[in-house]
């Protein structure tokens, strides 16, 4: 998969429900907090599909989070089985967790983790030096609407300018997944919208299969699915027939 910063050739709209990226079988989390056993995730069955942009819906502590953590190598669950592809990433030790999360996903969070001293290029090549097939870090930034602010400072950066920085950060080692957890909850509603174009745009022009985390219903319209989830359990899963752009998002 390669990338320019120019309109592409193709445009995916909709997901390959023949191939799932991602399936969890009776995933369970349990942290324990002194003597007291929280449970974040109580058997959850899930799949998530090539090119598909999901959206996981739900209040904090519904297990969002965990589960997407889990699906990042980031954490490891209690008991039950996740699949990347053909793997089972929770056979994965510590260095084969590093080495797929390294080659594989791409993190957004809600706040971006840049680095201060660093220009905005210099933070998205922090990813590239170590990535075995990225974009130049001027294309990433290009791609998230920043090609003129390549050399600026994180202080000199508007938060949605940062968040996008960070946006470009993940996308520049061209990963096959993106997870984003609240990636506009610093952020106003319009330049929200900007941010949530950028993600939109990465799945329908890259075919990143993209899972976003968030409380906000409003972006559920957005998605191929929504995923909705209480005391870490699915509770439904709804199906877009037709998904809305950002700016057209009831807010």
């Amino acid at each position: 998969m390669s990338l320019s910063c120019n309109s592409p050739s193709k445009v995916f709209d909709q997901p390959d429900l023949t191939v799932p990226v991602f399936v969890t079988e009776n995933l369970t989390k349990v942290y324990q907090m002194g003597e007291v056993e929280v449970q974040a995730l109580r058997g959850v069955d899930l799949q998530l599909y090539e090119r598909e942009f999901v959206v996981l819906l739900g209040p904090s502590g519904s297990g969002k989070s965990t589960l997407l953590n889990i699906l990042g190598g980031l954490d490891v669950p209690t008991a039950g089985i996740v699949r990347y592809r053909d793997e089972e990433i929770t056979a994965f030790d510590d260095a084969a967790l590093t080495r797929y999360r390294r080659e594989h996903v791409g993190f957004v969070f809600q706040f971006y983790n840049l680095i201060p001293a660093l220009t905005a290029k210099e933070n998205v090549a922090l990813v590239t030096e170590v990535a075995d097939n990225p974009m130049e870090p001027v294309d990433a930034l290009g791609l998230v609407g920043l090609k003129d602010r390549v050399d600026h400072f994180p202080a000199q950066l508007s938060g949605g300018e940062q968040q996008r920085v960070a946006i470009a950060r993940a996308i520049a080692k061209q990963p096959d997944v993106l997870l984003c957890d609240e990636p506009t909850g610093a952020l106003d509603v319009h330049t929200g919208v900007v941010v949530l174009e950028v993600i939109d745009r990465i799945n329908r022009e890259l075919g990143t299969t993209t899972a976003v985390i968030t409380h906000n219903a409003a972006m559920s319209d957005m998605a191929h699915r929504v995923i909705s989830m209480k005391d870490g359990r699915i509770g439904s899963v709804h199906t877009n027939e037709k998904r809305l752009s950002p700016e057209q998002l009831q807010w």
